[in-house]
């Protein structure tokens, strides 16, 4: 039987009566409340309908009246006492002091007894209220509108069609098993599989409304199945993206304004195609590998995937995640930054950091186009260039083939008097640059120096050093004071970043990375053979990057496709719980990435490990086995996972791997599912 069929068949399940059958009768409330339910059962109903794990669903249907259809969902919690437990427990004790057998075939207790010690009471938690509209629709609210006597509710157990109606319930009209869904699991209530075994299969369907554009938090130990469940995520928004009907590129003003309103299709599928981006820390997703039956995400879906790495393994189809540091200058000094702030060093790092290497505006016009503030500040800007340029030599980053001389212009009736053989606005190779600076930069504190240096503010109206020079004069030179010995480590500290530098490239990456996301392709950023800072310089760059796009598309009224970003070891790269700095970019993703269309998929093995703003803007939680009370402190502070704490705890190898507890968005309750296992073969 196909999905499509399978749904349609779901669509006509009436749990008030599928639900309610007698051999499903799990036992009678003696207590309720707007909470909590008390429940009596009996030792012969638990085996009947094949036991009661921690967390199973079970529906208490309002019996008192026949045209009534209103049932409480409750989640099994724990035994509770019965007001009659006090006299079972002692007439137990009596038998065990006459070494009578209690148990068993060869039990020696009359009937009635053995029948008074099978009852037992079960504390259930209320999720809320299925009952039918005037209409006939079923729906579910999450709370009670209003309770009864106990004893007008019965409660039964749902299995197979009834159970899988509850566990895949949509709100606002959505239709459960459209185009937009993927099957990613099963109903599990347990890690002991001897009764579930032999019961029919529920499956667990996700929306692509779930995760497109939402944030999706994936927590456990390692080997619990995370990157399984993260790669069904993917082929879920795969699938979805090859439905879209429209392409970005060709939008019209009238369909700009509506795509923001609403980026989806009435099928639930989005308009246009999503674009993926995948951080790879491990390599998993970018490369074969053992498991996943010999595959990766990149060859299931190999027409549509774009491969990046730090290392040139271009020879394996991989682009080359690097960039033109000469050409690229602020895309090259961010990356700068970011490593230098990881390191942070002293005093001059810090002025060095502080530095303005952005274009003024106007820049590129003409020059007869330009006022005489405009062609100061070009003038100014070409100095720093070739400043920059001078300490990026330095270094040891290669030089591109069409960079052998750099202009600027000095003054020659002062400047230019400190080192005049170097004449700067004719054209000069990178060393003459190299010694016209330093040859500056100790001038400055010589007498000439001195004179010429006021001269030239006194002719122009302003100095020709600014404190943006002066810092960068000291990386070059490695002198903290002129006239000095080079003592600092200066542009030695940049070296580190040589393997992130390409002569050849005129183009920043991150531009053709856009691109190919609003055409809806799968990016993947091998970052295995990169140490942990410049993990983080990528993904910074690159995350900011895309955000800053979208941002100018939302600010422009122009349409976002989705794009959604993902994350392995996301606590090597995300601001910690106790970082209060909202301007991160992870942080602002999380905060604002809806209205921008970006979906966040992260997966780690400590919640406590993520900034409390993260996890307050998830929607999404997969949470698998976590083995200390201190991440579960942390789960219990969202929707309903305190029910499972206990269970979370407990692992048994391989048999539990994939055993997640799940909440979607458009789910109202946990459900604990076995994810399905991410394969190639369909």
């Amino acid at each position: 039987m196909t999905i499509k069929e399978e749904i349609e068949k779901l669509a006509k399940v009436d749990i008030f009566s599928e639900a309610r059958r007698p051999e499903w009768f799990a036992g009678k409330p003696f207590y309720l409340d707007y909470e909590k339910a008390f429940i009596l059962v009996a030792d012969a109903w638990k085996e009947r309908i094949k036991g009661v794990s921690q967390g199973t669903l079970l529906l208490a249907f309002y019996e008192n009246e026949a045209n009534v259809s209103e049932a409480l969902l409750l989640r099994a919690l724990n035994p509770t006492k019965l007001p009659t437990d006090n006299d079972v427990a002692s007439s137990m004790l009596e038998y065990y002091k006459d070494n009578l057998k209690t148990s068993g075939r060869d039990s020696q207790l009359d009937q009635f007894t053995k029948y008074q010690f099978s009852f037992s009471g079960l504390e259930c938690r209320v999720l809320g209220t299925f009952y039918k509209e005037q209409s006939g629709k079923t729906v579910f609210g999450a709370d009670v509108e209003n309770f009864y006597s106990a004893h007008n509710y019965s409660v039964y157990k749902p299995i197979g069609k009834s159970l899988e109606a509850i566990v895949n319930y949509r709100p606002f009209n959505q239709v459960v098993g459209s185009e937009s869904d993927l099957k990613i699991g099963r109903v599990r209530y347990s890690s002991s599989l001897r009764f579930q075994e032999g019961l029919e299969e529920v499956p667990l369907y996700i929306s692509s409304r779930d995760f497109l554009g939402k944030r999706t938090a994936l927590f456990g130990m390692t080997r619990t199945g995370k990157s399984n469940t993260v790669k069904k995520i993917i082929e879920s928004s795969s699938n979805v993206s090859s439905k879209a009907k429209q392409s970005l590129m060709k939008t019209t003003e009238a369909q700009d304004a509506s795509s923001n309103l609403d980026p989806f299709e009435s099928n639930g599928c989005p308009k246009f195609p999503v674009g993926q981006i995948i951080f790879d820390m491990n390599g998993e997703y970018a490369n074969a590998n053992l498991q996943d039956e010999g595959t990766a995400i990149f060859e299931l879906f190999k027409k549509n995937t774009v491969r990046y790495s730090v290392m040139d393994k271009s020879a394996e189809g991989f682009k080359v995640l690097k960039m033109n540091f000469y050409s690229e200058i602020q895309g090259g000094f961010d990356l700068i930054k970011k490593s230098l702030e990881i390191e942070k060093g002293g005093d001059y790092i810090k002025s060095f950091l502080a530095i303005d290497l952005a274009k003024p505006e106007n820049y590129d016009l003409p020059i007869d186009q330009k006022t005489s503030d405009e062609k100061i500040a070009a003038i100014i800007y070409d100095r720093k260039k070739a400043l920059y340029q001078c300490i990026l030599y330095a270094a040891k980053f290669a030089l591109p083939e069409k960079l052998k001389t750099v202009k600027f212009f000095g003054d020659a009736d002062t400047i230019n008097k400190i080192t005049p053989e170097i004449k700067p606005h004719d054209r000069i190779t990178i060393d003459q640059a190299i010694e016209w600076f330093s040859n500056l930069f100790d001038a400055t504190a010589t007498v000439e120096g001195e004179k010429l240096f006021n001269d030239y503010k006194k002719n122009k109206g302003h100095a020709f050093l600014d404190e943006d020079m002066k810092a960068m004069l000291i990386f070059l030179t490695r002198k903290s004071k002129p006239g000095g010995t080079a003592t600092l480590s200066g542009f030695r500290k940049l070296r580190n970043l040589i393997d992130l530098h390409t002569p050849t490239s005129e183009e920043s990456f991150e531009k053709e990375i856009i691109s190919d996301l609003r055409e809806g392709k799968i990016i993947i950023i091998d970052l295995s053979q990169g140490d942990p800072s410049t993990q983080k310089i990528y993904t910074d760059r690159i995350c900011n990057a895309i955000f800053l796009d979208s941002m100018g598309n939302f600010v422009k009224n122009k349409p976002n496709n989705f794009i959604q970003f993902y994350f392995e070891e996301a606590h090597n790269l995300f601001p910690k719980q106790d970082d209060k700095d909202l301007n991160q970019v992870y942080n602002r993703i999380a905060k604002e990435g809806a209205k921008l269309h970006l979906g966040l998929i992260y997966a780690t093995q400590e919640v406590s490990s993520i900034s409390s703003n993260i996890l307050k803007n998830t929607q999404n939680w997969f949470i698998a086995h976590l083995n200390n009370e201190d991440e579960l402190k942390e789960l219990k502070k969202y929707y309903d996972f305190t029910d499972f704490a206990a269970g979370l705890v407990r692992f048994s190898s391989d048999i539990d791997k994939g055993f997640v507890r799940v909440k979607t968005y458009s789910n109202p309750f946990v459900v604990p599912i076995q994810i399905d296992r991410f394969s190639i073969k369909k």
